[in-house]
């Protein structure tokens, strides 16, 4: 039986993280905008919106020993939602081979807000950056993708384990030259059950970790 949860569809907000972490109960929450004013990436990093955006945060109530990769889960969640994308290790979300929305994952004592931000629609959008969509998809449409992925990442938190195989099949960085920070460089071989990227380097093969790792890049 599929697990129940809340569905809140706001049009503009401060933050879908912050309102699904307030008004979660005890039924797990997503909470969907078109556009938020605070919106933050990974280690507090501001988040430039599109035109048109989704802004999507699903919390839960998660039990202690639970320690699946839920950000690479999201990022497959959304790559179940969205046609012809891929993932760059762990969870940004490309279009085109360009990035176009990303996972931000938020766990306190006993709460685990994970969000999604995509870019639906951006005329203007920065370098490296990209959209869903070349024209105006409407201003509802964030509710369509977000109930999609919502459907999607609750499907696979309340599955056991997780599906690494299908995540490797749609990883883009499995097989690239690459470099990350603080320093180094080497090639992605794989990814580990854990959700580590698997890289062999000129002293050998290593694992990294999403949370001790930043800014990994094709070289």
């Amino acid at each position: 039986m599929a697990t129940p949860y809340f569905q809140l569809r706001l049009e503009r907000v401060p933050s879908t993280q912050d309102v699904a972490r307030e008004h979660l109960g005890e039924l797990p929450l997503l909470v969907m905008a078109g556009s938020q004013s605070k919106g933050r990436g990974r280690s507090g990093a501001s988040w430039l919106s599109a035109d048109r955006a989704l802004a999507a945060s699903l919390a839960w109530r998660h039990h202690d020993g639970d320690d699946r990769p839920f950000s690479l889960m999201a990022g497959l969640a959304a790559i179940r939602s969205i046609s012809d994308s891929t993932l760059k290790w762990p969870n940004d979300v490309l279009v085109s081979d360009i990035k176009a929305g990303g996972i931000l994952v938020e766990r306190s004592a006993d709460v685990t807000v994970v969000g999604f931000g995509l870019n639906l629609w951006w005329p203007d959008a920065g370098e490296g950056m990209t959209a869903l969509h070349d024209t105006d998809p409407g201003e509802h449409a964030y509710v369509e993708v977000g109930s999609l992925w919502g459907a999607h990442l609750m499907e696979l938190i309340a599955a056991d384990g997780w599906p690494v195989d299908e995540y490797r099949a749609v990883c883009s960085t499995i097989g690239e030259d690459i470099v990350w920070e603080p320093a180094g460089a080497g090639r992605a071989i794989g990814v580990e059950d854990t959700g580590a990227l698997v890289v062999e380097t000129s002293a050998g093969v290593e694992a990294l970790h999403s949370g001790a790792v930043r800014h990994v890049r094709p070289t």
